[in-house]
This record gives structure tokens, sequence and C-alpha cells, in this order.
């Protein structure tokens, strides 16, 4: 259950005084449906309202603070015309203007005789001064309210910022003193503030520096925050260690033959991987290990091999791949590796229908497939193994943690195994996937050639569309990526059409389409002509990023390159490269690049490793758009900023990690003051794992 402290903050945004229900629901598109939202909700900027000039003295384009004398009210001929309410102090005059104005309103706000406190932007105008729409109009008493500094908040279209400021007061007024879930000695060094003063200070910033990620306050509520996330990762692996699991190792005749029958050597990073695997399978508790490498580093061939053990152990394996087009090509890669070693293999995809199906499930129940490749139609009902004992989970960003459960549920214990080509810094590692132990294969296989990537406008576009149909001539095959228009399907789809119609009139008509809105049947019946000898040039859309192998392709234009996720343009160009051939790789923006699109773009230029790549790309955009995709599985951060904080991880985790040892069910004083912090962050089902939760 939720702390009884926290039910003040668990409240919809819509009980928040000032937010009614015309502007809850834009708040809470914004923000999320609490109070809570609210306090992670970051100012980026201050208004300083303590600036009080005489009026004759008053700066263009400041924002200022007047006392005035209401002297008469003018209101416009016709409701086009603006209202105006002219003022007074001892040194000139000042226009109030108004547009598309109530006039009871302003009698009532703005009386003629009084005395009135206005604060907003200063406007020289025809000789004289104004003021548009001021954001405050108090009575004299008031003063010392608008006299301040002001945080400026990211807004919506139908929220103000008068609105917005009024709803986070409100939600920080509701915030408790709660008990400190800090150690000691480490907030002492520190020397932050409690959790509820820093979070005061967080919103009342008095300068330019206390808006910054490395203000203390910030830099304290972000610490809360990052433990929470290690420490939620660091129980859900306790209770996924805790289950019992079996010891699979098998006599390595299998592995024997397989790695005899590779036309290639293991690289070192491969083996390296390989041994760590095979140790966790070997250990009675479950294995649950992610596999990270490069397109084209040689992931398959690992997990062949780790799946080929528990096959020796007597057991069953299955791969499971994001698409059906991917699970298909697995197969037939497995099938020609897996063949001197005589292990069986099925496949089974959400296109299987009636008896082939029901043929695939009887063999699978009955222990005469081995290994079963497949797409989420894997953890279907009906689906039932012999004696699953290891599940290998291709692109696991595309799969949510519920998903991978099911698969496991399949058997007995099963050991999970699951592969990324995205690569991941370090530290989104250590957020997303601390759950998990990681093996990386950082070296490419031998007789890779490196791909020539060039960077050019799009203003060359006639330069590139002639080079390109002189590379078909000259028996090349050629991608050609169009660019996300926007967030919808229809305007991608669009731009590629357009495209499509436009090579195909200069290159031909052997110039194929591929995009997200056409069926499964139809996408692989395009890619299979364009792997196969029927297409010379294939246009589409980013669904091509974890596509099918066609190594005869070596040339890859991408269009505003400037708008794709790094990692997503190294997965694209990963599409090239594949055989002996030389590749290259053309990057096209459009009009004039940010400096950090211009950086971004080099280092995609400069390098071909995928880390480094997202490394940079970490420190130049931040987390939040790394991967380019929405269904990244990485956890949103609202306070801490991963390329400003990564020592601040560094340090959760082994806080996280000694909390475990200590006090494996958070019962010590420290404990119920960071189930507290687990509920505040919303990580409440982790708690439900622990015994006494």
């Amino acid at each position: 259950m939720r702390p009884e402290l926290l039910y003040p903050l668990f409240v919809p945004v819509g009980s928040l005084p000032g937010l009614g229900p015309r502007l809850a629901p834009l708040v809470e598109k914004l923000v999320g449906p609490q109070a809570v939202d609210l306090l992670w909700h970051l100012p980026y900027a201050l208004v300083d309202r303590r600036f009080m000039p005489p009026l004759a003295n008053a700066p263009e384009g400041r924002v200022a603070t007047f006392k005035v004398r209401v002297d008469q009210h003018a209101p416009g001929e016709n409701s086009r015309r603006p209202y105006r309410v002219l003022c007074s102090d001892d040194s000139g005059f000042l226009t109030l203007v108004f547009f598309h104005a109530k006039a009871d309103w302003l009698e009532k706000s703005l009386p003629v005789g009084s005395l009135r406190i206005v604060s907003g932007t200063v406007e020289h105008f025809n000789g004289g001064i104004q003021m548009t729409h001021p954001d405050h109009i108090v009575a004299e008493d008031k003063l010392d309210e608008v006299m301040t500094v002001e945080p400026v908040y990211p807004l919506t279209a139908g929220v103000t910022g008068k609105v917005m400021v009024k709803a986070v007061r409100a939600a920080v007024a509701r915030a408790p003193e709660l008990p400190e879930w800090l150690d000691a000695a480490y907030l002492d060094r520190q020397g932050w503030d409690t959790w509820r003063t820093a979070l005061g200070k967080l919103h009342a910033p008095a300068s330019e520096a206390e808006l910054s990620a490395d203000s203390p306050a910030r830099r304290r509520l972000a610490y809360d925050e990052l433990l929470a996330n290690q420490l939620a990762l660091t129980l859900v692996r306790a209770s996924m260690k805790k289950l019992a699991g079996r010891v699979i190792e098998g006599d390595g005749a299998l592995r024997a033959k397989i790695v005899a029958g590779l036309p290639y050597r293991l690289t070192g990073a491969q083996t390296r991987s390989l041994a760590e695997i095979e140790a966790d399978m070997a250990e009675p508790s479950r294995m649950l290990r992610m596999l990270q490498g490069d397109v084209g580093a040689g992931k398959t061939v690992v997990a062949l091999l780790a799946m080929a053990a528990a096959v020796e152990s007597g057991a069953q394996a299955a791969l499971m791949a994001p698409t059906e087009i991917l699970a298909r090509q697995h197969l037939a890669t497995l099938e020609k590796l897996a063949a001197p070693a005589g292990l069986r293999l099925g496949l089974l995809t959400g296109r299987d229908k009636g008896k082939a199906r029901q043929a695939v499930l009887d063999s699978l129940a009955a222990g005469e497939i081995d290994i079963l490749v497949g797409t989420h139609a894997l953890f279907q009902d009906g689906v039932e193994f012999r004696d699953l004992a290891l599940a290998v989970i291709d692109e696991q960003h595309r799969f949510g943690v519920h998903q991978r459960l099911e698969l496991a549920s399949k058997g007995r214990a099963v050991d999970m195994l699951v592969m990324t080509a995205t690569p991941i810094p370090r530290t989104l590692m250590l957020t997303a996937y601390g759950d998990m132990d990681v093996s990386r294969l950082d070296e490419k296989p031998p007789g890779r050639t490196p791909i020539d990537t060039r960077v050019l406008p799009l203003a060359r576009l006639d330069e590139v569309v002639g080079g390109v149909k002189r590379a078909i001539d000259g028996g090349a095959k050629v991608y050609w990526v169009c660019p996300l228009v926007e967030e919808s399907e229809k305007s991608d789809l669009a731009a590629a059409e357009d495209r499509h119609r436009e090579l195909a009139g200069i290159v031909g008509p052997r110039t194929g389409l591929v995009h997200g809105r056409m069926k499964g049947p139809q996408k692989d019946a395009v890619m299979a002509a364009f792997a196969g000898n029927d297409l010379d040039l294939l246009v589409a859309t980013t669904v091509i990023e974890v596509g099918v192998d066609v190594p005869s392709a070596t040339v890859m234009v991408i269009e505003h390159a400037e708008r794709f996720g790094l990692a997503q343009l190294h997965q694209l160009r990963g599409r090239i490269g594949r055989g002996s051939a030389r590749s290259t790789c053309l990057l096209l923006y459009g009009g004039p690049l940010s400096e950090t699109g211009k950086a971004r773009l080099n280092i995609m230029r400069d390098t071909e490793d995928g880390f480094r790549i997202a490394e940079e790309d970490l420190k130049l955009r931040g987390a939040g758009e790394l991967l380019g995709t929405r269904q990244s599985g990485l956890p949103e951060f609202k306070l801490a900023d991963l390329a400003a904080h990564g020592e601040l991880l560094a340090t959760a985790r082994d806080d996280a990690r000694l909390i475990l040892e200590t006090d494996p069910d958070l019962q010590g004083k420290r404990g119920a003051a960071l189930r507290t912090l687990l509920y505040l962050f919303a990580r409440d089902s982790v708690v439900k794992t622990l015994r006494s939760g």
C-alpha cells in the first residue's frame, strides 16, 4: 500500500486550484495525471519582476513592475480595436493595451482613480510607453507577491505561464516532509538539503545558476530519482535470482561440430561472450543476460552455440524475433550453421495456420524440434514445448518485460538471453537493463570492408541521383531511405511514394517500394525481390532498419539524415557493407544545420563503432531522444540528465547493491524510508516483490 504520507501528492491534477475541467486535461497531457507529476516539471528560465523604475525611465523590452494610478478607460470603437487603459505615475504615462477584452472585467480590475501594481514587458510605441496584456494586475498591498523572481515552465497550447506557475506552486505546497532515505554520511559530504527543501528551491530559483543541472537542489533530486531506478532494478534482479533455476551443461559435441563447420574463426569477443553465457547456464540460478553487438558482429552464431548447449543437455531452445521477415531470416541463417550438428529447427509465426501450424505444435510437444524460431506467436496459448530451457530474444527493445516473462513461462526455470544491435551507452545500460548481466561483441568478424560515409547537402540531390544510376548500371544494389516527415505515417508514406515515382522514372522499372503500412506478405515479397535478381533499387521508410540481409547491396542514400537518431542511422547503415565489395553511405541533410546537427552527422562520417556513436549521441542530445524510438523501453527521467549526472548514477547503483546486501526486505529504518522513495517515483510494482511488501 502507498504510504499515507504521500496521499496528498497522488490526487488528480484537476483538483489543484486554477485547473478546472477545461485546463486539467491540457496540463495532464503535458506533465501527467497527478499532482506529483507537476513536482517533476522543471523550470527552464526566469522572469525577474524586481525591476521597478519610474515610468519615464522604463527601457524597451524589459520586464518591469510599476505602481500606477488608473486615469481613464478608452474602449475600442469596435471589437477589432484594442481596449486601452491610461495610467500614470509622478514621472510619466503608461497605456495598458488589451485585445478581445471584457470591459466589465477591466473596469473591476482597474477602477478609475485607484492605485494598482502592474507587471509585464515594456513596449515603446508612437513616442509613448505601453504594456500589452500585463502578466499581473493587483492592488498595491500585494506588491510583495508580484516583485519576485518567477520560474518559466514548458507550456502547451491553451495553458498560460501564470496558470502553470500557480499549479506547480499548489503541488509543491502539498509536498510533505518525508523521512530521509539517503545515507547520512553521503548527504553530509554532498552538502545537500532535505528532499522537501531541495524541491522548494528547485521551483523557486533566484538565479540562472539555480536552473542548471548542476545546482545542488537539482542534483539532490536527480540522485533520488536515480536511486529509485537502481533500487527497483536491483530488487527485480534479486527476485529473479531467487527463483530456482536449473543447471544446463552439455558435453560440447554439437557445439564442436558447429564451430568446425564455420568458414571463419570466432572472434575474441565471441569466444569471451560465449564463455560468460555458458558459465551462467551452468549455474543453478536463472540466467538473464544481454548480448549486445553491432549489426554484423556475429550475435547469431553465439546465440546458436548457446542454444546447442541447451539441446546437448536434452532440452529445447527458442529464438524470438520482432518481425516475421526477421524470424525467417534467422531460420535461414541458423539452418546453414546448424546443419553440421544435425539440429532440428522449426518456425512458428502468426501467418502459420491450420494443419501446418498444428504439425509444428505437435512436433514441438513431442520434442522433435530442438530449436523453435518465431515471432511473438511463440508465447500464444497452445504452444507447448516438451522442455524449454533457453529462450533467446532478438532486438530486446521491441519487446516489453511482460513478453519476456510470458516466454519464460513456457518452460521450467527458463534461462534468458536477449540480443540487441542497438548500441546503448554504458550509462543507459545501467538505467534500462540493470536487471541483466551484459556481454558485448565489440569486434567485427574478419572480411568486412569499411563503409565510406559522406555527408552532403540536399541541394546536390541531382548529382546523387546521377551517381546512383551509374552505380546500378555497374551492377550495384541501392537502398534509398526516405525521411521521417513527422509523427504521422501518412506523410512519411507520401514522401516515399513521391521519391519512388521520381526515381523509377530515372533509373527504370526495377525500383521497389517498401513502407510500414504494407502487410507482412507484401513487404516480404518486395524484400525478397530486392535480395534476389528482380530489383536494383529499394525506396524505403525506416522499416528496413531491422531487415533482410542483402550482401550485394553496396550503396545507401538517407534523405534528411539530420531527422534521425544516430543509433537509427547507424543501424540503417549496417544494412550495407555485408559483403567484400566497397560500400558507400550518403547522408543528405536539409538546409542550415545547427552546430549539434553538424557534429552528429560528422560522428557518423568518422566512425563505424556503434558504442562510440551512442556515447557521443547521448552527450549531444540527451537520453530522451537517444534511440529514436518511443518503444525503446528506456525509463523516462524527469529530473536526472544522464549526460550531466552520470557519476550520480554509478553511486546510486553501488548504493542500491549495498542496501540489498544489508537490508534485502527494506525492513530497517532506512529501508522504510526507501519504500516511500519507490512509491514516490511510481516504482510500486517492485515493492510488491518484497516478501513483506
